[in-house]
């Protein structure tokens, strides 16, 4: 499917790096950051896209569910990317890599100056040979707390950098073109475009300490697609999914990019 990768832009969602308790799952994040270490060992520029603040600051701070108000789901997040970074710094550098954050808003992507600056350091980082990691600034932005869980925000990480693919890392295989739990319910391998169609079939919502689903997934896709990059949407379990993917084979759903 994906061969001749040199950048790409993995975003692992809340699903992956928590258990339903809302604490880490820490044997899942070690076999994420030990995946992409390696693959920064072959070559391959990597970026993370990594949600899962406010699932590990609600953790982290006892409470019974995640926050159904904004301010505090901001204020979860607030607490719980510090535990994330300290994690990922952690974990890394076990494998001789160093990790740099980026918190960003939608707003750092439509200004000119500011969308020049944030270029400018993520080429430095890849020339430092850092990994990226990038979430949404959650005290300050609100736009994917509320609605996609980083879905978008990935996307345009993926389009202001010039990946040459996105990997959507989640709960489930793929597409299917029915509710998975329905019996004869079939995994889409290729989508070549997102019709309303293809849009109707992606129903449901995000795990209960994350928020998107598939269908915020298809906007990115459609969104990465327009820009020339090929979306995969693929299940996070096992993570050594990924080097079957990286090699050529059929993993997940792949959104083809749109032929210019």
């Amino acid at each position: 499917m994906l061969k001749g990768l040199k950048c790409v832009v993995f975003k692992v969602g809340t699903s992956t790096l928590t258990h339903a308790s809302g604490r880490t799952n820490i044997r899942r994040m070690e076999a994420l950051v030990k995946t992409l270490s390696d693959l920064m060992n072959s070559g391959l520029k990597v970026v993370l896209v990594s949600s899962g603040a406010i699932g590990v600051g609600a953790g982290k701070l006892a409470l019974p569910s995640r926050p159904d108000d904004t301010p505090g789901r901001q204020a979860a997040a607030a607490v719980g990317q510090c535990e994330l970074m300290f994690m990922y710094d952690k974990m890394f550098s076990e494998y001789g890599h160093t990790v740099g954050q980026l918190l960003i808003t939608r707003e750092d992507f439509e200004e000119g100056e500011r969308r020049s600056h944030l270029l400018n350091t993520f080429e430095k980082l890849f020339q430092y040979e850092a990994i990226p990691i990038v979430n949404e600034n959650d005290s300050v932005a609100v736009d994917e707390i509320v609605f996609g869980d980083n879905d978008m925000l990935s996307a345009s990480v993926a389009e202001l950098i010039g990946a040459d693919a996105l990997v959507m890392l989640t709960d489930t295989d793929g597409l299917y073109d029915r509710d998975p739990a329905q019996p004869g319910a079939l995994l889409l391998a290729e989508v070549d475009e997102i019709t309303p169609e293809i849009e109707r079939m992606a129903q449901g919502a995000g795990s209960a300490l994350g928020t998107g689903g598939m269908i915020t997934k298809l906007a990115a896709a459609k969104y990465a697609g327009r820009s020339g990059i090929d979306t995969v949407v693929m299940n996070s379990e096992p993570i050594s999914n990924i080097y079957d993917l990286i090699d050529g084979k059929s993993v997940g759903t792949l959104f083809k990019a749109v032929k210019k």
